[in-house]
């Protein structure tokens, strides 16, 4: 079992910046895949970013790329997504995922942080 708690949002105007964090705990998180995913009112959960544990590599949605930045820091077993330039249109509930590599899928997730860019 993996635990991930998320913390870090807020509300920001536009332009601004934030930077989520996402520890984990209950199980090896070097050996974790990690990923942020959004949830916007009346719409589904999407991808944002994510990061592999065996080489670091990381993705991006396309809506974020150049102003997010996922990384990891397996010493404190957190995750982080650096958010620049906010958007309004980036408003959501911003969860964290894990995914080990005998899954296809994201198995565990957070509670979720709520993020909220006014215009």
């Amino acid at each position: 079992q993996v635990q991930l708690v998320e913390s870090g949002g807020g509300l920001v105007q536009a332009g601004g910046s934030l930077r989520l964090s996402c520890a984990a705990s209950g199980r090896t998180f070097s050996t974790l895949n990690m990923g942020w995913f959004r949830q916007a009112p009346v719409k589904e959960r999407e991808f944002v970013a994510s990061i592999k544990w065996r080489d670091g590599i990381t993705n991006y949605a396309d809506s974020v790329k150049g102003r997010f930045t996922i990384s990891r820091d397996n010493a404190k077993n957190t995750v982080y997504l650096q958010m620049n330039s906010l958007k309004p249109e980036d408003t959501a509930v911003y969860y964290c995922g894990a995914r080990p590599d005998t899954d296809y899928a994201y198995t565990y997730w957070g509670q979720g942080t709520q993020v909220t860019v006014s215009s």
